[in-house]
C-alpha cells in the first residue's frame, strides 16, 4: 500500500509551504483565467503572466513539420550526438494551452542525461479543436516517429511522456497505437500528473476554489473544452481511466500530494498495476499540480526519480 506517511501535513518541507503559499497568494491577485478567451491566456503565459514561471529556450532545438490529419503538425526536437533513444513529449495545459516550447530545460535534461532524442508534439488546443482533435495530432506524431526513429536517430529504443492534459494524451496514444495499429513500440511510460477520468475524480470535485495552480472550476472548464460535443466520458479514448490496460508498457507515474488530481493518478496506477503492468508510484509530499515547473529540492527529486526510470529501462 501507499506509505501514509506521505499525506501527513509534517512530510511537506518548509520551501514547498512557503512555495505553495506564494503561488495561490499570486494566482489570487490575477484575473480568473475562465473569464477571457483562451487567446489571451496563451498570450499572458508566453508573456510570464501565467502560474508557471518562463522557462528558458533550449539553443539545440528544431522544429520541423510533419502532415497531420488536419494539415501540418509541427515537432520541437532536441537531440544529443548519438542519441540512445527518442522520447515522445506531450506537453500539458489542460488541452487548452500550452506549447512544445514550454518546458525546454526538462527535454534538454532528458537529451544530456538519458542521452534521449526528445520530440514535443504542437498538437491542436481546444475549446477551437475539440476531441478528437488533440489525439488524433498525437497519434500521427507517434506514428511518425515510430517510422522515422532507427532512420533519423539511429535507435528504435522509444518512450513516451507528459505532464497533465500531456499525460492523459500520452496514456491515450499507448491505447491507439495498440487497439487501431497492433503496436506497442514504447520502452517506457512517463505520466506526470495526468488527468485520466474527464467525468472528473473526487480529489478534483471536492477541491474547492482555491487555485494551487488549478482549482475545480479550472479543469471542469478544460475537460468541457477538450469534450464539446461528445457525450461519453467515459469511453477509454476520452478517460483512458476505463480503458482495458492490459499489455501496456512501464509507468511511472508521478504527482504531488497537494496535487487536485491526486486521485487520477491514484487510480490510474492502481488499475496500471493491476492490469499486470510494470508500474513505478512517485508520490511527493506537498507537491502542487505539475511543481517540477518550480526550483526546489523536491522537483530536484522528482527528475532525478524520472532520470532513474529511463535508464532503467
Amino acid at each position: 500500500m501507499i506509505d501514509p506517511a506521505l499525506f501527513d501535513p509534517s512530510a511537506i518541507s518548509d520551501e514547498i509551504r512557503a512555495q505553495n503559499a506564494e503561488i495561490v497568494a499570486k494566482l489570487a491577485a490575477l484575473p480568473d483565467p475562465m473569464s477571457v478567451p483562451p487567446a489571451l491566456v496563451r498570450e499572458r503565459r508566453r508573456q510570464g503572466l501565467g502560474p508557471f514561471p518562463l522557462m528558458p529556450l533550449s539553443g539545440k532545438a528544431k522544429t520541423i513539420s510533419i502532415d497531420g490529419p488536419a494539415g501540418p503538425i509541427p515537432l520541437r526536437i532536441i537531440a544529443p550526438e548519438n542519441p540512445r533513444g527518442v522520447y515522445l513529449h506531450i506537453h500539458g495545459g489542460g488541452w487548452t494551452w500550452g506549447t512544445a516550447d514550454e518546458q525546454d530545460p526538462w527535454l534538454d535534461r532528458l537529451a544530456d542525461r538519458c542521452g534521449l532524442a526528445v520530440v514535443s508534439v504542437e498538437y491542436r488546443l481546444a475549446p477551437e479543436n475539440p476531441y478528437p482533435a488533440p489525439l488524433d495530432d498525437c497519434e500521427a506524431a507517434a506514428l511518425w516517429v515510430i517510422g522515422e526513429m532507427e532512420s533519423r536517430f539511429g535507435t528504435s529504443r522509444l518512450f513516451i511522456g507528459g505532464e497533465s492534459a500531456g499525460a492523459h494524451l500520452s496514456a491515450v496514444t499507448i491505447l491507439r497505437l495498440r487497439d487501431k495499429h497492433g503496436l506497442n513500440p514504447f520502452r517506457g511510460a512517463n505520466l506526470f500528473a495526468g488527468c485520466y477520468d474527464l467525468n472528473l475524480t473526487p480529489s478534483v470535485r471536492s477541491w474547492g476554489p482555491e487555485r494551487l495552480i488549478l482549482n475545480t472550476g479550472d479543469v471542469t472548464a478544460m475537460a468541457n473544452n477538450l469534450c464539446g460535443s461528445h457525450a461519453d466520458r467515459r469511453s477509454p479514448d476520452v478517460s483512458p481511466l476505463y480503458a482495458d490496460l492490459k499489455g501496456l508498457p512501464p509507468a511511472l507515474f508521478s504527482v504531488g500530494t497537494k496535487d487536485m488530481l491526486l486521485d487520477d493518478t491514484l487510480f490510474m496506477a492502481s488499475r496500471w498495476a493491476a492490469a499486470g503492468n510494470t508500474t513505478d508510484l512517485a508520490v511527493w509530499p506537498g507537491g502542487c499540480h505539475v511543481f517540477i515547473r518550480f526550483d526546489s529540492a523536491l522537483s530536484e527529486q522528482a527528475l532525478s526519480r524520472i532520470d532513474g526510470f529511463i535508464e532503467g529501462l
